[in-house]
């Protein structure tokens, strides 16, 4: 029996593959239903009334599951909710699943792991063949510290629910990811003012291109890298320009190296200037916040949008074999090359990767799992290559950023390609010839 924790999105493709493969095992999740992070209603979920998905849903569905035919190009959360929760459903996974548990503590116990978890108040401890931890990258605010005490209301956008917070007040936004950019523009219309304190350039894409959504314009015709990199920025610039043109400073590196903001409003208010940029802060006192630039400016609320680190409190980082850097070094970040019965699910980022390319990641882990137990020789071949490349990038020869929050970004294709010829490799069969059974 393996332990499976986590009810989202990854959590979910690993149950749907798990099942698939007839591997026995417990779903374990902190709410009451499917959906993670994307069920607002979950106490542990970051989501915002209006957030909406950054990718389309042709690139971002799993490929067995499409969303529905009139669901928005880029949906809503509530629908994406709906949909987790009919995934489960029709692929019945909600039998095996524990919600309203706590897992409070993974531990190794000889060649197999103790999981203690908490529901209604009481604890229990169980040994399982293996764990599987699909909980996901989003939980603990990256709440950094500013440069002195500001007397008016701080909070992160993981708290961030609804635009009233924003009624009247003169709102500090730091940090210009998705999310920055999101929350800065529902401001816009509740605020007596909204600025953005940005520190490095970004790359922004509007949503639409001609009708269609952007992430699904290209790929037809493989280009070279550093030919791709060249012919896309320029078209960006053709479209909406330089970030300079608009006050925010361009990026020091070229594109896709750092994931780019998918917005196609921010621009258009700071162009407006219902949004001002500003730079770095450099000093806060009171509710006063002076900027590198020496400007200055008083505030009431200052909005964190400086993202998250990765946290697995139930665990020993030991186990994950993490060290000091950023992330776990682990194989395609999923395999770790001591523990071969513990998998980190879904700790991987990519643009373009989307819940296939997760899906791909559940289906080799689950037919490395059928074929250990089978011995089938892939799985040897596999476990020699996780000792050898823990830890190595498939960056696809892009120089990403050395930022924590890319320390497990993948190239998307480079990453699939390996996955899928992992899983070739896995679905060869038996040492008897004979194929998995599907």
């Amino acid at each position: 029996m393996y332990a499976v924790i986590g009810a989202g999105p990854m959590g979910l493709a690993t149950a749907r593959n798990l099942k698939k493969y007839g591997i026995p095992f417990v779903g374990l999740d902190l709410n009451v239903d499917v959906g993670g992070l994307w069920d607002i209603d979950n106490p542990h979920s970051t989501m915002y009334e209006s957030a909406h998905l950054i990718s389309s849903k042709e690139m971002t569905e799993f490929k067995e599951f499409p969303m529905a035919n009139d669901a928005a190009t880029y949906p809503h959360h509530s629908e994406m909710k709906r949909y987790f929760q009919h995934y489960a459903a029709y692929f019945e996974l909600y039998e095996h699943y524990e919600f309203s548990t706590q897992v409070v503590k993974v531990e190794r116990n000889d060649d197999k792991w103790l999981v203690t978890t908490e529901a209604n108040g009481e604890e229990q401890c169980r040994r399982f063949s293996g764990v599987l931890i699909a909980s996901g990258t989003l939980h603990k605010p990256n709440m950094l510290n500013l440069p002195g005490a500001f007397d008016g209301e701080r909070m992160h956008s993981c708290e961030y629910r609804h635009p009233s917070c924003f009624d009247n007040k003169r709102v500090l936004v730091v940090g210009c990811g998705n999310s920055a950019c999101d929350i800065a523009v529902d401001a816009v219309h509740r605020a007596a003012s909204v600025d953005m304190s940005v520190r490095r350039g970004y790359y922004f894409l509007p949503k639409f291109i001609g009708g269609k959504a952007t992430d699904s314009i290209g790929g037809k015709i493989k280009l070279p890298r550093t030919i791709k990199q060249v012919v896309d920025d320029r078209l960006i610039r053709m479209i909406i320009g330089k970030p300079s043109d608009y006050g925010l400073p361009d990026p020091d590196y070229k594109l896709y190296e750092s994931h780019p903001v998918i917005n196609s409003l921010v621009l258009h208010y700071i162009g407006h200037g219902d949004i001002t940029p500003r730079r770095d802060i450099s000093a806060v006192s009171g509710k006063t916040v002076v900027f590198a630039d020496g400007q200055s400016r008083d505030y009431d609320l200052i909005l964190m949008g400086t993202g998250y680190t990765l946290d697995y409190p139930f665990i020993d980082p030991a186990y994950l074999n993490w060290g000091n850097s950023d992330a776990p070094q682990l194989y395609l970040n999923v395999f770790n090359p001591e523990h071969r019965n513990l998998f980190m699910m879904g700790m991987v980022e990519a643009a373009g990767l989307g819940w296939e390319g997760r899906n791909e990641q559940a289906e080799m882990v689950a037919l490395y799992i059928r074929a250990s137990q089978q011995g089938n020789p892939a799985a040897k071949q596999l476990d020699e290559t996780v000792r050898q490349k823990a830890g190595t990038s498939l960056d696809g020869g892009y120089a990403y950023l050395k930022l924590a929050r890319m320390a497990y970004y993948v190239n998307k294709d480079s990453y699939r390609k390996a996955v899928n010829t992992h899983i070739a490799a896995l679905k060869k069969g038996r040492r008897d010839g004979s194929a998995f059974r599907k």
